[in-house]
């Protein structure tokens, strides 16, 4: 009866379930930021993170690899650590300060940032191969460049830095998605 979690060619196994729910998190994380209940929607981004983490390990323990999954998966990280990041940035620094700010840097910052994580995982996707893991990640992954857009926002939180501060690291974190740098997989 329950097989279908386990069945590597069912769309509803446990894997693509972990992931639909990274998706769920990653759409309450947005609803929040809509609702200016940053609190709220900062539990359902490192939400997303924990069912990314948990769907890769289950793929991978149960053989439920598929190339569905992949880009299953590479759909709800532009979700949950592009998309998402991205709008936290705007609803809880930007917001209100679009003409006090230069436009044209709050512009250029979120359409880049954009463009390099759906850049980064596209080619994420052209190099993946079905069960395998790479030791090391070319480039940051979307869920680290997350993380440094949150330490950004907890930076800016203490008044050491600026909106055009924050908007410039965007610029860099989005750079550093494409980059060569190698981060080893956990």
């Amino acid at each position: 009866m329950i097989s279908f979690l386990f069945n590597k060619n069912s769309h509803f196994n446990l894997a693509n379930i972990a992931t639909f729910f990274n998706i769920a998190a990653g759409i309450f994380a947005i609803y929040f930021l809509t609702h200016n209940d940053f609190f709220a929607a900062a539990l359902f981004a490192w939400l997303a993170g924990a069912f990314d983490i948990v769907d890769g390990k289950i793929a991978r323990k149960y053989n439920l690899s598929t190339q569905f999954g992949i880009q299953l998966d590479s759909y709800a990280d532009f979700l949950s650590f592009v998309i998402v990041p991205t709008m936290f940035i705007y609803f809880a620094v930007i917001d209100g300060q679009e003409l006090t700010l230069s436009t044209p840097l709050i512009i250029f910052a979120f359409i880049y940032y954009v463009i390099s994580g759906l850049r980064r995982l596209i080619q994420f996707n052209i190099n993946s191969n079905e069960g395998e893991v790479e030791k090391y990640f070319v480039g940051v992954p979307t869920p680290l460049g997350a993380i440094l857009l949150w330490l950004v926002y907890l930076i800016f939180l203490t008044g050491i830095i600026s909106e055009t501060f924050v908007l410039i690291a965007m610029i860099v974190i989005g750079y550093l998605l494409n980059s060569k740098i190698k981060i080893k997989h956990l």
